[in-house]
């Protein structure tokens, strides 16, 4: 498993490159969708992302807990 400093800077460098914005304007609670105007295509294919390069499952249920980069990380920690 990754750790945890390298799951965080990879999942601002994934939310940013999907939503075409500079990584560094994200914080850990930033919330993707109410701060960053994210639309439900751009989570899914965030999260998409996130399946593919950080090897964790995320079913279509845990998908709205998962709002903040602090929320994408807690759920790799505790199911990757």
């Amino acid at each position: 498993m990754c750790k945890i400093l390298d799951i965080n800077e990879r999942l601002k460098t994934i939310i940013a490159n999907q939503l075409q914005i500079d990584a560094e304007t994200i914080d850990d609670d930033t919330d993707v969708i109410n701060e960053l105007a994210a639309d439900s295509l751009d989570v899914v294919e965030i999260l998409m992302t996130v399946e593919e390069q950080l090897s964790v499952n995320v079913p279509d249920e845990a998908i709205p807990a998962l709002r903040t980069v602090a929320d994408m990380q807690a759920y790799i920690e505790e199911n990757a």
